[in-house]
Parts: C-alpha cells; structure tokens; sequence
C-alpha cells in the first residue's frame, strides 16, 4: 500500500548538514475522554495532506495571499515528519510522545507545526516549550477551553487554556474568534478572567478587524498560536463537531497569521478540530490546507528571517 502524500510533498528531510526552518508533524489522537470515540479525528492531517497536493506543483509560483511564491525565491525550508504515533486512550501515552516530538523538533532548532487532532492535543504541544520560554499563545477558537476536568480527565478538549495558564513559559493569552455558547460556564469565564486572559469575539473582530487582536500581543514576542478549525465559519469549515455561525473568515484568519507574523515571532503552530466525518466537499481540508500555507510563508517572511541554517548534522529521519 503507498504512503500517503506529504504536505504539499515536502521531504522528510533536507539535504545533509541543513536544518528545516519548519517541521510538519501530524497527530491522531491526544487524551480522549472515558466512553468517547474521537477516531475521527485521526483523519484530519492524511486528508489536509491529500487536499494540498492541487498547490503541490505551484509552490514556486506567484501566490496572491502571500504577496509573492511560497518561500520568497529562497531555498525551501520545510519538511513533513510524518504522523507522531498515538493510539485511542492512551492518553499519558499520547501526551509524551507529542511533547517529545516539539521537543526534539526545537532542539534542531526548527519551528514545529502540528496538524490533526482535537484540542488536547495542544496541551502536550505547548508543553513542549518549556525550555524554549517565554512564550505567548494566540488561540484562535470559538470557545475558551477553561475547563478544570471534563469526566475526571484534565487534559481533554475542554482543557487547553487552563492547562497553558499553568505553564510557568506561558507569558500570557490571547483568545480570538470566541462566539455563541460551548464548555464553559460563568465560573470558567471568572477563571480565565482573573488569569488576565483576553477576550476578542468573533463578532469584535468582524467590527473592528484582526487589529483587535493583535494589539493584545506584544510586539517582538514569540507567540505559539493554536488554531481550533472551529473558529472559523461553517460556510468555509463545516467538517468540525461543534458548527457555530457567525465564525470568523478564510480571509481574517490568514491576516491574523501574517499580522503577527509581521508585529511578533511565530515559535509555532497548531491546526486542531478538524474533524473529516462531517466534511463537505473537502472543502474543510482544503480551508485546513491553505491556511497552512500562509503559516509556512508568514514564517518565511517573518523579520526577513533566513529560511535555512547550517547544522551540525542532517535532522533526525522519522519514518
């Protein structure tokens, strides 16, 4: 049986003794609640991979979003690792096989982008960046994700935010796109509150532009930013469990991420909730997969940075 396409079939490594600015892995499964099925999710980054491949051959043409080919007329300087091993409910287990991913993904040094998975997966993500602090996290998301513990698990879907709340690295939180009615309750909203979060609605950013949300971050910060497919509206992403009108758009999404990638450093990424069982069209995967490539090319772009670095050796070759 082939294997299944790479990101917009980018190698699994560079040439030897050259570190990837930026390393792609995919994750199906996190920390699943007790009687739950979230094999869907498993889906997700094998299906944006596949739906990428319509820009595969055009990486070096002229992209409008971008304001010029992917990787600026320099070397490319991504690679897709392929998927991280995880298994349904094991959920310790899932947790240390992702942050040590992060882990070594920024040791090489190279920015690490996670696709697939729900929301839990984000904690192990963040987690990962406990030695390469301060950071600040820009979470773009309909709902806040402050839950303490759903079902006596504390780090499910419900989770994230308060468990990146409790990360010494995390310097602060930004939360964008939040609309309409999820997991949290009053005392979760207090909660968030008192830690110093800020709120941006959906509805503030559609009024007053992404500049409502990127004033919150401070210019020059490295920022790791979490993307929940559920943020944005159903009518450019309905493959998600929880469809919520009112979300952001295709186009404020990747303002978002050149924004910031303008006013601050991106030390990384993550895709999540996507969930392909409610696909239409593959028109979600496709959405998944272009806002990818402008989180490639903002990083690029970033502060004129250099795509590639010498290394002391080729990366580590993950089959």
């Amino acid at each position: 049986m082939a294997a299944p396409p790479s990101f917009l079939n980018f190698p699994d490594r560079l040439a030897d003794g050259v570190t990837p600015r930026m390393v792609i892995s995919g994750v199906g499964h996190g920390s699943t609640y007790p009687g739950k099925d979230s094999s869907g999710y498993a889906l997700a980054a094998d299906a944006i991979r596949a739906e990428s491949q319509g820009d595969a051959p055009l990486v070096e043409h002229w992209d409008f979003d971008l304001g010029g080919p992917l990787f600026d007329g320099r070397p490319a300087c991504c690679v897709d690792a392929g998927d991280i091993v995880t298994s349904l409910h094991d959920n310790a287990g899932n947790r240390t096989r992702i942050e040590a991913r992060i882990r070594e993904t920024l040791s090489m040094p190279a920015i690490p982008i996670l696709i697939g998975g729900d929301c839990s997966v984000t904690i192990p993500f963040l987690a990962g960046f406990a030695d390469h602090g301060p950071v600040w996290v820009l979470q773009i998301d309909a709902h806040i994700d402050w839950r303490d513990e759903v079902l006596g698990e504390r780090y499910g879907y419900s989770s994230p935010m308060r468990r990146a709340s409790e990360m010494p690295h995390v310097a602060g939180i930004v939360q964008v796109g939040l609309r309409s009615v999820g997991s949290a309750r009053q005392t979760e909203v207090e909660a968030a509150q008192r830690y110093g979060s800020r709120f941006v609605t959906a509805r503030q950013i559609h009024a007053q532009g992404v500049e409502a949300a990127l004033r919150h971050i401070p210019e020059g910060a490295r920022v790791v930013v979490t993307l929940d497919c559920d943020s944005l509206d159903p009518g450019v992403m309905p493959g998600v469990a929880a469809r919520t009108p009112g979300g952001l758009t295709y186009t404020q999404v990747i303002d978002l991420i050149s924004g910031l990638g303008k006013r601050s450093r991106i030390a990384g990424f993550d895709l999540v909730e996507f969930y392909p069982p409610a696909d239409i069209d593959s028109l979600s995967a496709l959405t998944a997969a272009r806002i990818l490539v402008n989180v490639v090319g903002a990083v690029v772009r970033q502060q004129g940075l250099e795509p590639i670095i010498e290394a002391h050796g080729a990366p580590p070759h993950h089959g």
